[in-house]
């Protein structure tokens, strides 16, 4: 088996607000090994982009506080590296592409300027020239499959399409020749034609680099297409982890199985569940397992203690007192 390249362990993290302070994430583990794809599916809200951002350190301090928890990348814990380790992980360790590119690339720079800053700030051990930066910076337009790439870089962002804009997003992230790569939400706001050419572009370029990869999405059907490995978030925590075949063939925790109800039938049979209820307050989160008021199986036991992962079957976890002994 392939070895561990990011571990989050018990990672608790709050948001410090007028009202007090949003418990957001309640404890998350997480593993990507080598090489491997690794899905992350939850409703909106339950704290997927906050977990991403954790590892590369830009969460912004305050208000975010990290209370407790380790992100080891390759052993070493993110938390506790100083300015040039974090600098070091930030331009070849660990690369994101943001969930919106119109936010993401600032519209008073061109795309040239904003791609050659990412492939100088991530070879900052190399001493590359101008034209050397520009030439990688053409390629990697050419390795997202844009047209007349030269051109492309002379542009501003408001000048692309938002298909362009996101294929940009992952050149930037690619040309970073980074071992991990965050994929969140890549195809927020695209058209279906234009999700399938991006996520094939992605795919191809992620097997290619052998590059280990997070996909965060909110598309069960993407999920099930693209990654070996899924994880179940609801409310800051993890409740479900398994292969992605083996946790659409067998679902176990209660809101696993309400989230696949809820996807939409193309056949037509029957209408889509919804899930009762609402995702909790933050400022004022239920006790024990987070889910406890929405669960049609809770019990006692659910609204006192957090469940902890119990094992079920190979590779296959789920945070649910059902499942204890």
């Amino acid at each position: 088996m392939a070895e561990a390249l990011l571990e989050i362990r018990e990672l608790h993290i709050g948001f410090e607000v007028y009202g007090g302070t949003l418990k957001v994430l309640n404890g998350v583990d997480l593993m990507v090994r080598e090489g491997e794809k690794v899905g992350l599916v939850g409703e909106t809200g339950c704290g997927k982009t906050t977990t991403a951002k954790s590892t590369l350190r830009i969460l912004p301090m305050p208000p975010a506080r990290i209370s407790r928890g380790e992100i080891l990348f390759r052993g070493a814990d993110i938390l506790k590296m100083g300015p040039k380790e974090i600098r070091r992980v930030q331009g070849q360790g660990i690369s994101m592409i943001f969930q919106d590119p119109t936010a993401a690339l600032n519209p008073v720079f061109t795309i040239g300027e904003q791609l050659m800053d990412a492939i100088r700030y991530s070879n900052s051990q190399e001493a590359l020239g101008r034209r050397e930066i520009r030439a990688r910076a053409i390629q990697a337009l050419k390795d997202v499959a844009l047209p007349d790439p030269e051109r492309i870089l002379e542009c501003y962002p408001i000048q692309l399409s938002g298909g362009m804009r996101q294929r940009v997003c992952i050149a930037m992230a690619i040309a970073t020749e980074a071992e991990l790569l965050i994929a969140d939400e890549p195809t927020t706001s695209l058209d279906v034609t234009i999700q399938a050419q991006v996520l094939r572009l992605l795919g191809n370029l992620v097997q290619e680099k052998e590059a280990s990869t997070i996909l965060i999405t909110h598309s069960l059907g993407i999920v099930r297409e693209w990654t070996d490995r899924v994880y179940v978030m609801y409310a800051g925590g993890m409740v479900e982890a398994a292969k992605t075949r083996e946790i659409f063939a067998r679902p176990l925790h209660p809101y696993t199985q309400l989230l696949m109800r809820a996807v939409p039938k193309l056949t037509g049979e029957g209408i889509a569940e919804g899930i009762p209820g609402r995702i909790p307050d933050y400022l004022n989160p239920p006790p024990g397992c987070r889910f406890h008021p929405r669960c049609p199986y809770a019990m006692p036991i659910c609204a006192q203690e957090r469940p902890p992962f119990f094992p079920r079957g190979e590779d296959h976890q789920v945070a649910c007192f059902l499942y204890k002994g």
